[in-house]
């Protein structure tokens, strides 16, 4: 099988790479709108600078490789960002998803998307993949707007959505929630954490499996690939410290309004995997397993 990645030297993109390149067998095309970062020798995979918001790169990348799966990780996700910049985050999870859905329809690709939580308001988590969405915030209205474009669309293809993606780029480039607990605490710095809002956070191994799955079934329709624990924020800093044996007494719990945040945040989100277990064979780790995933990785 011929899969082409989009967003590659992110986070998602790296993990899946690496997930395809282990699991062996498939033709692998990685492509960036940059350079490639990856930290892999490209014996392995081929490497293609790709701007999704340039339909003419998007035309020209995939009608050169015609692939069999476009798997599509790259989005503008900083909510606050998506607010404020709103033509740009247009372009990057709306106008691009348009754009794939052109060129695997000429070419005959499954495209799999990966979507979100946010286009839930977050007043009646955890969610299923029946539950009507309600946005409040721009990120969120991006990020449906694409799922009505598949959903309108002729092609065949899967959404994917996720909640509080974490783990580490080889890199070091993104932080999250684990390593920000554990050097706060480290340091006896004083830190507040919101405990009025919940999320499944999700390993971003365990993202990456569960769309090798689903692309590997050619499983079509939405799919919630999450992790299975619902915790506020506060919780999971409390299970980082815990984890790693560290004095918590510096952590304050806080509710949303403490933080001025430009986009607006839905209290109880969360997603409900049984769907993905039952179909796919979906088996995500539990938070405190992530963590151990996470050490090992900066071991």
């Amino acid at each position: 099988m011929k899969v082409l990645i989009t967003g590659a030297n992110g986070l998602l993109g790296q993990k899946l790479v690496k997930l395809i390149l282990d699991k062996g067998g498939d033709d692998l095309i990685a492509t960036a709108r940059g350079a490639n970062r990856l930290p892999y020798p490209e014996s392995g995979y081929r490497f293609d600078q790709m701007d999704i918001t340039d339909q003419a790169q998007v035309d020209e990348v995939i009608d050169k490789y015609s692939p069999d799966v476009v798997i599509h990780t790259a989005a503008m996700t900083n909510v606050d960002q998506c607010e404020t910049e709103r033509e740009d985050c247009w372009k990057q999870n709306v106008d691009a998803v348009d754009f794939l859905i052109r060129a695997c329809e000429r070419n005959a690709s499954f495209l799999l998307h990966l979507s979100t939580d946010f286009i839930f308001d977050g007043e009646d988590g955890p969610y299923d993949e029946e539950a009507a969405p309600n946005p409040i915030s721009y990120y969120g209205d991006s990020k449906l707007a694409a799922e009505k474009l598949l959903l309108e669309s002729g092609i065949k293809y899967a959404i994917a959505r996720t909640v509080l993606v974490y783990g580490i780029a080889h890199d070091m480039s993104r932080s999250n929630i684990v390593l920000w607990v554990k050097k706060s605490l480290e340091g006896g710095k004083a830190i507040k954490v919101v405990d009025d809002q919940w999320r499944s956070p999700t390993l971003a191994e365990d993202l990456a499996m569960g769309c090798y799955l689903i692309t590997d079934k050619r499983a079509e329709g939405i799919f919630n690939i999450s992790g299975k624990d619902l915790l506020t924020p506060y919780e999971m800093a409390l299970k980082t410290a815990a984890y790693f044996d560290l004095d918590a007494s510096t952590m304050e719990r806080a509710d949303a309004s403490t933080f001025t945040q430009t986009a607006k945040r839905p209290p109880k989100t969360g997603l409900l995997i049984d769907k993905a277990v039952r179909e796919l064979g979906y088996t995500p780790h539990s938070f405190e397993e992530g963590i151990g995933i996470l050490v090992k990785q900066l071991s």
